[in-house]
């Protein structure tokens, strides 16, 4: 059986917390920054938890199941 590969582009995206949660970085940080308010860039510097519909998937992507 050969052994199973990681996706590069998650391994990159997605991080395993302590608890064996998926946590990720938030979007809407790249462009058009100068029509969001300091207080919500800010928020956007945060890491998020992924949802538990996707994060079923995500863990097969990293060879985590």
């Amino acid at each position: 059986m050969p052994k199973t590969k990681t996706h590069s582009a998650s391994k990159k995206r997605f991080r395993l917390t302590a608890k064996g949660k998926l946590v990720r970085r938030h979007g809407m940080k790249s462009h058009i920054l100068e029509h969001k308010t300091a207080k919500r860039k800010r928020g956007f510097r945060k890491m998020c938890d992924v949802s538990q519909a996707d994060s079923k998937g995500i863990k097969r992507l990293l060879g985590l199941r």
